[in-house]
């Protein structure tokens, strides 16, 4: 196949570089901004083409050494090989971009990235795939585009040194296990009391594995460990410690005062713990609050973005239709003695007209809804009259669709920042406020 050579003129939304070849925008991965390669075309589109590196002939300035030795072959991180300077800029001026495109605003205001304060060893939850040979045990991550596995013996250079620690001493024990390839997954999620794991497992010998963990409890240093073993979504098996894990957030409106928040294992938590107190005090930055303004928190799940921020307040709803998380959000206020909270388990769109039916009252909107957006949800926030809405999202495009409806219901975009949770990697949180016209 034919190779051509361009020039990387920026970074695109999805982590691909952007290059042209005669004339025809071409997305290559791997590749940074100023970069001179030779590449080859893998696939043809209408409008644009991808390909694949072959040669960096001439590299970019932002060019660093990947810290990952599977960096390019793994299907996690595509963007250790930019400097984190650029990595961050980078994220603003898609951010910029995709509102201009998708929400038609023609300059919107988008500060400059929150960059994160740990660079590597951030990840607090993650999910190892395991697979035995004739060698031995191997635990890591699918490779790009397949199911081969690539074997980490060391651990991940982005997830936190206590859930590698973690892997490590399975490692060890689970290679004893007859059927070792009866284990698929192995997910590790840490909290302030240590790490917990859950072992998928589909073989049919669960006393024999049970009775392999409880003899290495001690030497596992885990604070709990469950096995799941009727697919996702199934009950977990207890077989030693506590499910529970917590966090700690700023609690708005104080002076460098922390709280401390929980939730259960299957739950949803931020990944980047460092990067989920940036956020929070951005929101609080956003929101203004004050002990005349009721909040409404959409998506709340456990109650992170608003509990923080429920001492100034004068009152606080949550909703979210994942039941464990309102459990968890229910009793975080309890043990934090927030008397002025009400969390409901139940749909967002339903529970707003529930809401505009009694005429709830509303200043302050926030919303975290998960990838796929709230477009629903945004047609029926401009109803409510809410002084300010905080959309917090983790796709810009579609945030950027969202914020086009929101402001079709008498709303504007006053200023959005984007949010590096994840460092090393093309994925982009954003913090977007909106203010009443």
């Amino acid at each position: 196949m034919t190779v051509h050579e361009l020039q990387i003129e920026r970074l695109a939304l999805g982590g691909s570089g952007v290059g042209r070849i005669n004339g025809k925008v071409c997305f290559v991965p791997f590749s940074a901004p100023g970069d001179r390669l030779k590449v080859r075309v893998t696939r043809e589109h209408r409008s644009y083409c991808e390909a694949e590196l072959v040669e960096v002939y001439e590299p970019s300035p932002q060019r660093v050494e990947p810290r990952c030795p599977a960096f390019g072959q793994c299907g996690g991180c595509d963007w250790q090989h930019i400097e984190y300077a650029a990595q961050c800029k980078a994220k603003q001026q898609i951010l910029i971009e995709t509102l201009q495109r998708v929400a038609h605003l023609s300059a919107p205001s988008v500060a400059e990235t929150a960059a994160s304060e740990v660079q590597y060893g951030y990840r607090a939850r993650t999910q190892f795939k395991l697979h035995g040979t004739s060698a031995g045990l191997n635990i890591g991550f699918y490779r790009r585009g397949s199911h081969d596995l690539i074997d980490l013996p060391q651990g991940c250079p982005i997830v936190t040194p206590a859930i590698n620690n973690a892997m490590i001493r399975l490692r060890q024990v689970l290679k004893e296990l007859n059927d070792i390839n009866n284990i698929k997954y192995l997910n590790l999620e840490e909290g302030l009391s240590g790490v917990v794991a859950i072992l998928v497992y589909t073989g049919t010998d669960q006393k024999q594995l049970i009775q392999l963990l409880m003899q290495h409890q001690a030497m596992l240093e885990l604070a709990g460990l469950f096995l799941q073993t009727r697919g996702k979504g199934a009950p977990l098996l207890p077989v030693f410690g506590s499910g529970h894990l917590s966090y700690a957030v700023p609690e708005c409106g104080t002076d460098g005062g922390t709280i401390t928040l929980g939730y259960e294992i299957g739950g949803f938590s931020q990944v980047n713990r460092y990067q989920n107190r940036t956020m929070i005090n951005l929101v609080s930055g956003y929101a203004q609050a004050d002990k005349n303004k009721r909040l409404l928190d959409l998506y709340c799940g456990n109650g992170n973005l608003s509990l923080p921020l429920s001492r100034q307040v004068k009152e606080l709803q949550g909703i979210e239709e994942f039941a464990p998380s309102i459990a968890s959000a229910v009793d975080n206020a309890r043990q934090l003695r927030v008397n002025n909270s009400t969390f409901k388990c139940g749909d967002a769109v339903l529970e707003l007209r529930q809401l505009l039916w009694h005429k709830a009252p509303f200043d302050l909107i926030v919303l975290d809804p998960p990838r796929a957006g709230a477009v629903e949800v945004a047609g029926v926030l401009g109803d409510f009259g809410a002084e300010r809405i905080i959309y917090v999202s983790c796709d810009p495009a579609t945030l950027a669709r969202d914020l086009a409806v929101v402001s079709a219901g008498g709303y504007r975009l006053l200023e959005a920042t984007p949010l590096d949770m994840f460092p090393q990697t093309g994925h982009l949180e954003t913090v977007a406020l909106l203010t009443r016209i």
